[in-house]
């Protein structure tokens, strides 16, 4: 799959063949799901536990009369009303790590990389800016018309120039190659690349 090559203003820097085992497939509505439930439940945070009742280590002796005290008819000191008694109805821990094969994964990833082929993938010739400044970058992806919620992928590691000046840009957001995943491809409108980037993702497959 042939696809031309932009500059971050949006004029043509040539074209790039980009394999079709990793942007020529057929997206899956089961398998994207299924990636994204994996990477939302894996995000979840786990619950401090509390002392229940049961956990608490009192004694079960009752410790007043059952009747004539004056007071309530309490069994023992471990009840939620007490200071030092369990909590009632408190925070369990929660397993939320499920797995997910490998290899789905991957599959995941490629089908929505290859959505984006579809419509929404822009490929650029790097991240390079003259003037690393947020005023020209916004003029400068305004320029291109990119769209509102855009994806930044680059190579080894993020331009730095490009990084600083996107910070505050809401909308935009920057990752790594090895940053890429099906979830925040999908929740962008429109997916930038860079070359190294496509690079890196084709040998990260092959490899």
């Amino acid at each position: 799959m042939k696809v031309q090559v932009l500059n971050l203003d949006g004029t043509a820097a040539g074209d790039v063949e980009l394999s079709d085992d990793v942007f020529g497939l057929e997206p899956r509505a089961d398998i994207l799901h299924r990636v994204v439930t994996w990477q939302l439940e894996n995000r979840r945070g786990i619950a401090r536990k509390a002392r229940e009742r049961s956990d608490v280590a009192r004694t079960g002796k009752k410790f007043g009369r059952q009747k004539g005290g004056g007071t309530a008819r309490h069994g023992d000191r471990k009840a939620p009303i007490f200071i030092g008694g369990g909590k009632a109805h408190g925070p369990r821990v929660r397993e939320f790590n499920i797995s997910l094969n490998k290899k789905v994964r991957a599959l995941g990833l490629k089908m929505a990389l290859s959505s984006k082929a579809k419509g929404g993938l822009v490929v650029v010739e790097s991240l390079e800016l003259a003037d690393a400044k947020t005023k020209v970058l916004v003029g400068t992806l305004a320029q291109a018309g990119f769209g509102k919620k855009v994806l930044v992928v680059d190579g080894d590691a993020v331009n730095e120039g490009f990084a600083r000046a996107a910070r505050n840009l809401i909308g935009i957001n920057v990752l790594p190659a090895i940053g890429a995943n099906v979830y925040d491809i999908l929740k962008h409108d429109t997916l930038v690349l860079t070359r190294a980037a496509v690079e890196k993702l084709e040998a990260r497959f092959n490899g």
